[in-house]
């Protein structure tokens, strides 16, 4: 695989065909976040797989979907621990559970993981407690072992609240990361990792410590709201000063309306990519529950929808990658939209009865 990106000095170069990451693993069948589901969305196609980044209190990089672990993890089941549950305020919300920032890496290491969505997904439920809680460097090795002389596996690894870690925890986020990614032989724009991250100022600082050759990032995009700013045509620009992309919620490129019906398409694929940006949205997810009500198969929030439809329309659009919990799905759409039937052979004139 080409890499996605040049340095920020330079418009980004598109790849030849669109990239499929797997996130958290293949997290539509797996437990998000654990061996299990980054070696599943390896083998169903996935080029990068994407880790959630957040911090341990002796500061390991540790991936979970958050810093709160009751709901991706056995730590409420466990007594030793009942006395580190505490609320705190993150991102202007008040959340009351255990926090990662409050346990050593090592003590982190006892947990066992769990599924974060059990109503939606009941049978990854089958799969608690077989895995444990993975650190960055993990999940590097894993894409370096299953990489091959013709297929380079890469991390898209997601940094969670890395200004709030700072700030709040006292935890310097920032530079852990980059040592991190210079300690694994990954701080270069063709090295095994891609960051993002919704924190526009964390990118800059990275980028300012790790230089034009650093990783190649993208700018997370949310749905609406705070974000609108960045999907300006000079907000885009401004992202092209720190970031090879933007990652923006799929909902600003197929737009709905209040009741999941599609009502058109943005024009922001087009606008990135005049800003020498590449699009990659998230999150692509085969439950009903996620897909526009079009491609909605039955009544339950549960039940397998048309996945494969929205993730066509979103290559035909010309996204240059997609983040998926079902990557085998987007590899499929992308087969038939990328295979070119073999060419006409064209009969002459004179042939022709």
């Amino acid at each position: 695989m080409r890499a996605i990106a040049l340095p920020a000095t330079v418009p980004a170069t598109r790849t030849a065909r669109p990239v499929v990451v797997g996130h958290r693993g293949a997290s539509a069948y797996r437990p998000e976040h654990t061996a299990a589901s980054y070696e599943l969305a390896i083998d169903l196609g996935a080029d990068l797989v994407e880790p959630d980044i957040v911090v341990s209190r002796d500061g390991a990089l540790v991936v979970r979907h958050e810093n709160e672990l009751s709901h991706s993890t056995d730590v409420a089941d466990r007594p030793e621990f009942a006395a580190r549950r505490t609320t705190r305020v993150v991102d202007g919300r008040e959340r009351t559970g255990w926090f990662t920032e409050d346990f050593t890496l090592a003590e982190l290491r006892t947990l066992r993981a769990v599924e974060r969505m059990p109503a939606l997904r009941p049978l990854n439920t089958t799969y608690d407690g077989r895995s444990g809680i993975l650190t960055l460097a993990d999940v590097v090795a894993i894409a370096r072992r299953r990489s091959t002389a013709s297929r380079q596996v890469r991390v898209l690894a997601e940094l969670k609240k890395p200004s709030w870690f700072d700030s709040e925890a006292g935890v310097p986020m920032n530079q852990l990361v980059a040592a991190e990614l210079r300690r694994l032989g990954a701080a270069g724009p063709d090295g095994t990792v891609v960051v993002q991250s919704f924190d526009a100022a964390a990118l800059r600082q990275l980028r300012a410590d790790l230089g034009d050759r650093g990783p190649t990032m993208l700018q997370l995009v949310d749905d609406a709201g705070a974000d609108d700013h960045l999907v300006t045509p000079a907000g885009l620009r401004e992202v092209s000063t720190y970031a090879q992309g933007i990652a923006p919620s799929r909902h600003r490129i197929l737009l709905r309306d209040a009741d999941q019906a599609m009502t058109g398409v943005s024009d922001l694929i087009a606008q990135a990519h005049r800003a020498g940006l590449v699009v990659v949205p998230w999150t692509l997810r085969p439950e009903n529950a996620f897909l526009p009500r079009h491609l909605r198969r039955g009544e339950a929030p549960s039940g397998t929808g048309d996945m494969r439809t929205e993730a066509r329309l979103l290559l035909a659009l010309g996204v240059d990658g997609l983040i998926t919990d079902a990557p085998e799905i987007a590899v499929a759409a992308r087969q038939e939209l990328y295979t070119s039937p073999p060419p006409r052979r064209r009969v002459p004139d004179d042939q022709v009865t």
